[in-house]
């Protein structure tokens, strides 16, 4: 017979303020089966969980309902609680009264009425519930980072410190991400390079990190601490266990005309080429695409010529190579928006119009004019440029209305780093408000207006059109009340948003994590998972989740490690054990299911495979499904598809739904559900 104990909490006034939780727990007292029922103001709180407890010894409870919050952050404490008194913790079901009541309706009778069959539907099912144990999987010790910015640099180096096995993948050439290619870093001006170099070497360096660059995910499989990672290592037609990274091959090349990714298409390279000269690794590779040998059968090969170690290898191909992994963090970081996306500024059509990251390239000292600010039409110095901040950020009309929070600080130091180098020069910025919330930001934005006399204007501008060689910024002095304000630039520098990467929509479907309307990714919960996702055992780290600097993609990074070490901790990985299973109903059959598979196309997870049931001679009677419970998340969809009906949900049986349902139409009795 069951003595369910129903525990009702206020929640302060979330749950207290809307419905009567008084008349909920005199009311519940009245279910069958319901032995204790009570309201308490913060059933969370040490005093709520211990009177949990003491009413399970004193009335033996053999099985609980508490209604609060959402299940999802409570329901651990509440199911320990249970544990500790000696009930098995699946015995113990949440009604979610806040979510799904309290926060959705106004003060009233019918939402208190509500709240009462919210509670009677839960203890109709914790009557079903069975005592379960929770599933034991091993954990793989071995982490894989996506992504070589500095956010993935850093989850590499902190797990990898921690004593465990990395395995880092980076799409480009070399790792470094956007931070290789700033000039300096704000607030405190200090050498982008001198600050990660270091870093990258360490990287690849360590003996815990094995690191493939020039390459990509193609599939995840798997759950966490047993994930299976199928990596693409594209064909980089260069032996590097061979090449000393002496150049000669680079030096030669007759194609030299190539768009610069790296320089942010202001500068060009070869088609044999190392992006950058702090690249790690530091070792060409050849750009099939745009390479003769591969573009005209064969021609040229000057480069297999001229290379001494004979390293050059026109017949490589790509490789798919698949390792076990316990756990994932995506750092893939982000992009921007190209200039021909604002028509009001151009088209892209000028020049002289440029994004804010075309700008550190000029001012790099490894930048296609070795540090000096120059015109991109013609190499002159300009003496007036014009800055516009939240080129597209903020702006619903162009589908980017969150704020890119890097814009106003980069803006700033771009200003400063104009100034420092053309000292006469004049620069102007146009903003909406200024967001330096960090550390000393607030502090360096007061220094580029009051030390460095950087003419700040807010307002927006309107339009940018080319006057007698000169761009016409045209916009507005809010402050000033003063329109239209006419600036004559040489160079306009436009700070533009912070975009999610193209492919970000496929690489999320591909890990089974959630994404935003603007495709970045999500994390499970804003504020109390921030690093994690709602898929287990996949992190994230850096502005592949939102636009970040670099201090906060560096802290998320190590988060993100720490929680992959918390996992590594142990051999083994508990799970809950509500998952699906295949009935049994005794030999020789063994299963009412008929094996006609649909729950093997349709199971997200792969979870389901076939199972062959033999008689004592070995001869083969049927093939029936089989659940694999460490690939298994319970998503129900099998049940759903189940044509025979032979696949069940531990915690979510037929009898336990059909139970909540009839509570609520109290249509017949219960007590034979």
């Amino acid at each position: 017979m069951s003595r369910i104990g129903v525990f009702i909490c206020h929640c302060g006034e979330n749950i207290g303020g809307t419905v009567d939780c008084e008349k909920v727990a005199e009311t519940a007292a009245k279910y069958p089966g319901v032995a204790y029922s009570v309201d308490y103001k913060y059933m969370c709180s040490d005093p709520g969980q211990n009177m949990i407890k003491d009413a399970i010894k004193e009335h033996k409870l053999t099985g609980v309902v508490v209604a609060a919050c959402s299940p999802r952050m409570h329901e651990p404490t509440f199911r320990k609680a249970v544990s500790e008194a000696g009930i098995n913790p699946f015995l113990c079901e949440m009604a979610n009264l806040r979510e799904h009541c309290s926060w959705v309706h106004l003060k009233d009778d019918s939402t208190t009425e509500k709240a009462e069959e919210l509670v009677k539907v839960l203890v109709e099912k914790v009557k079903r519930n069975q005592p379960l144990e929770p599933i034991k999987v091993p954990v793989t010790k071995t982490a894989l980072v996506l992504g070589g910015g500095i956010a993935g640099i850093q989850a590499a180096l902190d797990i990898a410190n921690s004593g465990h096995k990395v395995i880092m993948i980076e799409k480009s050439p070399s790792i470094g991400g956007h931070m290789s290619q700033l000039s300096e870093t704000f607030p405190t001006l200090d050498c982008s390079q001198c600050i990660l170099t270091p870093r990258m070497v360490e990287v690849a360096q360590h003996p815990n990190i094995t690191l493939y660059t020039y390459a990509e995910l193609v599939g995840l499989d798997g759950f966490i601490g047993n994930f299976q990672a199928s990596i693409k290592l594209k064909a980089k037609s260069i032996d590097h266990d061979i090449c000393n990274g002496c150049g000669d091959c680079i030096a030669k090349c007759p194609i030299k005309k190539i768009p610069d990714e790296f320089n942010a298409g202001l500068g060009t390279r070869t088609a044999v080429y190392v992006p950058f000269p702090q690249a790690v690794p530091n070792k060409p590779v050849i750009d099939r695409e745009n390479c003769t040998y591969f573009t005209r059968d064969g021609k040229c090969g000057l480069c297999a010529k001229v290379c001494t170690k004979g390293a050059i290898d026109y017949s490589q191909k790509d490789e798919i190579i698949t390792i076990d992994v316990g756990a994932v963090v995506v750092a893939t970081g982000f992009d921007i928006k190209g200039t021909d996306f604002f028509p009001e500024y151009g088209y892209g059509r000028y020049k002289d119009v440029i994004t804010g990251l075309q700008f550190e390239r000029l001012a790099s000292a490894s930048g296609p004019t070795l540090g000096e600010i120059k015109r991109p039409s013609d190499g002159k110095v300009p003496q007036n440029i014009v800055f516009i901040a939240c080129a597209g950020s903020r702006d619903p009309a162009k589908g980017i209305e969150y704020c890119s929070k890097i814009c106003c600080m980069y803006t700033a130091k771009h200003a400063m780093l104009y100034k420092h180098k053309v000292h006469q020069g004049k620069a102007s910025v146009f903003y909406m408000d200024i967001r330096a919330g960090g550390k000393m930001y607030e502090e360096f934005v007061r220094r580029a207006i009051e030390e460095d006399d950087v003419n700040y204007i807010r307002g927006r501008v309107s339009r940018i059109y080319e006057k007698n060689g000169k761009l016409i910024v045209k916009g507005v002095d809010t402050l000033l009340d003063a329109y239209p304000v006419e600036i004559e630039a040489d160079m306009v520098v436009l700070a533009t948003a912070g975009i999610a990467n193209e492919g970000s929509e496929e690489l999320a479907q591909s890990l089974h994590i959630s994404y935003d309307q603007h495709n970045f990714f999500a994390e499970a919960h804003p504020k109390l998972k921030p690093v994690e996702t709602n898929t287990a055992g996949i992190m994230l780290a850096g502005a592949c989740q939102s636009p970040k600097d670099i201090p906060d993609s560096v802290s998320q990074a190590s988060g993100a490690a720490v929680k992959v070490a918390a996992l590594f901790s142990k051999d083994e990985l508990t799970r809950d054990p509500l998952i699906a299973y295949v009935n049994r109903c005794g030999p020789p059959t063994y299963s009412t299911c008929v094996g006609c598979f649909l729950c093997v196309s349709v199971c997200p997870y792969l979870a389901i495979e076939k199972e062959q049931i033999k008689d004592r001679n070995g001869n083969l009677i049927k093939e029936v499904a089989k659940i694999n419970p460490g690939l298994c998340q319970g998503c129900g969809t099998c049940v759903a598809l189940c044509r025979s009906k032979s696949i069940d949900i531990y915690g979510y049986s037929h009898s336990q739904v059909f139970a909540e349902v009839m509570a609520l139409f109290n249509e017949r009795s219960l007590e034979n559900v």
